[in-house]
């Protein structure tokens, strides 16, 4: 792997980083994006910083993205992109956020699928995680979430 993989990739996630912020701060109501713009800036802050040390550092990064790495990460990309850009408008926040969580967990639990016992503790683990998201966005930060077919 040369030094120019993780230069780029960081560089990549700075973009990135700035996009999310600049939509964030771009938006209104001003009270409904308030937790979105604190996480953007410590987004920002953090690429900012991952890439600057990236230009410092003088010797190569180690391993690289290997296939098995890719095969390992592809499915929860595509389950976050699915949540993203369509379910959480169409279902809503949470359901969409409930079945994401629970189809990531299950795609990277190595437990046996095929026992009840398993897939209890996937569904008790998934009904914490809302649970906490609810607490969380609606009760602590008063966060507006997408309404959508459901809640």
């Amino acid at each position: 792997m040369t030094a120019l993989q993780p230069r780029l990739a960081s560089g990549i996630i700075l973009l990135v980083a700035v996009w999310v912020c600049w939509i964030s701060f771009s938006q209104s109501p001003a009270e409904a994006f308030l937790f979105p713009r604190l996480i953007s800036v410590a987004f920002v802050a953090l690429a900012g910083w991952t890439f600057l040390r990236s230009l410092l550092e003088r010797r190569i990064a180690e391993g690289g993205v290997t296939l098995d790495l890719v095969k390992s990460i592809l499915p929860g990309v595509l389950v976050a992109g699915l949540y993203i850009f369509f379910a959480a408008k169409w279902l809503g926040f949470y359901t969409s956020s409930t079945i994401a969580f629970l189809v990531i967990l299950s795609l990277h639990d190595p437990a046996p699928h095929d026992q009840v016992r398993t897939w209890a503790r996937r569904l008790a683990i998934t009904a914490a995680y809302l649970a906490v998201m609810y607490l969380l966005f609606s009760v602590v930060l008063k966060v507006f979430t997408p309404r959508g077919l459901f809640i």
